[in-house]
C-alpha cells in the first residue's frame, strides 16, 4: 500500500507527459526550427577583396592573370598598400619573391614604392654589361657601384653601399656602351642620382660587394 503510494504521483506525472508528447514534440520541434533560422539569418563575417599570388613567385617575374588571383580578407587584416585591382596588377615586375597566398602590395613591384623602407633614397635603374653579374644580385643585397671606361682610364665609385631594391627578370639587350646587360633597380640619395646616370649610359658598371 506505502508503494503504491509512492507511485501514485509518477504515474500521474507520466500520463501527463503521454497525453502531452504531441505537443512537446511540437514545441521541440518550433525550437529547433527557429534556432537553425537564427544561425542561417546571421551574415557571415565582412571581407575585402585583395590580390594574392596564385603560386610562388620569384623576384623580377612580369605578373601575368595566371599568376594572380583574389582572396578574401578581414578589413582590418589587410595589408597596407593591397590592392583589389587585377588589371593594375597585370604587367607589373616584381621587385621581391611572393608566396602563394601573399597579398601583392606596392612596395613588391617595382616603381617608386620601392624606397618606401629606404627613407630619402631615390630609385635608381642602372644597366650592368655584365648579365651573370646582374644574376648574382638579390633584393636587400648591399653594393658599391663603379665605373670603368671601356676606353680605358682608372676605375672609380660611383657609388658606395647602395641597396638592390629590384633585378627585373628581363632579357639582355644592348646598353649605350654597345655592351650586353641587365637591367638593376637600385637605392642612392637624389645627389648621387646623375652621377649613376651619367655612369651608367657611358661607361661600364659594376658591382662590389663590400666589407
Amino acid at each position: 500500500m506505502r508503494r503504491d503510494r509512492l507511485l501514485a504521483p509518477v504515474r500521474t506525472i507520466r500520463r501527463a507527459v503521454l497525453a502531452r508528447r504531441r505537443l512537446l514534440a511540437a514545441l521541440l520541434t518550433a525550437v529547433a526550427v527557429a534556432t537553425g533560422v537564427h544561425a542561417a539569418a546571421t551574415p557571415p563575417p565582412a571581407t575585402v577583396e585583395v590580390v594574392v599570388a596564385a603560386h610562388d613567385l620569384p623576384a623580377g617575374v612580369v605578373l601575368t592573370s595566371e599568376d594572380l588571383r583574389p582572396a578574401g580578407f578581414a578589413p582590418d587584416s589587410m595589408p597596407a598598400g593591397a590592392t583589389d585591382d587585377l588589371g593594375d596588377t597585370v604587367g607589373r615586375t616584381l621587385a621581391a619573391p611572393l608566396r602563394v597566398g601573399e597579398p601583392v602590395t606596392d612596395v613588391r613591384l617595382v616603381g617608386p614604392s620601392l624606397t618606401d623602407g629606404y627613407p630619402g633614397l631615390s630609385a635608381v635603374p642602372v644597366r650592368l654589361p655584365d648579365a651573370g653579374m646582374a644574376d648574382l644580385l638579390q633584393v636587400g643585397d648591399v653594393v658599391d657601384l663603379i665605373s670603368a671606361d671601356p676606353q680605358g682610364g682608372a676605375a672609380t665609385v660611383v657609388a658606395a653601399d647602395v641597396p638592390v631594391l629590384a633585378v627585373p627578370a628581363t632579357t639582355p639587350e644592348v646598353g649605350a656602351s654597345g655592351l650586353p646587360g641587365r637591367l638593376v633597380v637600385v637605392g642612392a640619395p637624389p645627389g648621387e642620382v646623375p652621377r649613376i646616370a651619367d655612369a651608367s649610359a657611358r661607361t661600364f658598371l659594376t658591382v662590389a660587394f663590400p666589407d
